[in-house]
């Protein structure tokens, strides 16, 4: 696990929200800048099938948590999970689409990682310091630039803010269990 761009896929029921595979391409245009590339990670029971999309929507690697403990969404252990994984492994940057259980858990990392969120944000960069993310401020008459000092770094996308990437039928990656 060398990578350093983690992307959260939200997923209910064993479907993926669109606003995942978004958070896959803005991984892959920060793992590029980086160098690396983009872990996925799945939490659910059932959900393997995911996994295969993840790869094909330009994932390299997914961790998944498959598990039955796992069906119902609960903020608190997905977060841990999550906290758990990111602890041991320092990724550079976690990803999460802005939905309901994105931000729950982006939020509740942050405070496990001593780190903070950089929120609804509509473009990333990449400068000396690590990721620059633009997000909109004042309902949106004004576009501010920020930062995160502290690591992993975990950024919350706007949804439809950036491109989903193209499906790459039979693309596959590592699967790590």
């Amino acid at each position: 696990m060398s990578h350093k761009v983690w992307v959260y896929i939200d997923q209910f029921k064993g479907q993926a929200l669109p606003a995942s595979w978004e958070a896959i391409g803005a991984g892959k245009l920060l793992a590029g800048k980086l160098g690396g590339g983009v872990t996925a990670l799945l939490f659910g029971a059932g959900v393997e099938k995911i996994a295969h999309e993840a790869f094909q929507y330009g994932a390299d690697e997914v961790l998944l948590a498959d598990d039955a403990t796992l069906d119902d969404f609960r903020a608190e252990p997905y977060a841990s999970l999550l906290s758990k994984l990111a602890g041991e492994t320092a990724p550079e940057v976690i990803l999460f689409p802005t939905t309901t259980r994105g931000r729950d858990i982006a939020a509740m990392c942050a405070v496990d990682l001593h780190s903070g969120v950089l929120a609804d944000v509509i473009a990333l960069d990449v400068q000396v310091g690590g990721v620059v993310a633009t997000r909109p401020i004042y309902a949106g008459k004004l576009l501010s630039e920020v930062t995160c000092s502290a690591r992993p770094q975990l950024v919350t996308l706007r949804n439809r803010a950036f491109a989903r990437p193209a499906l790459e039928v039979g693309r596959s990656g590592t699967l790590i269990r």
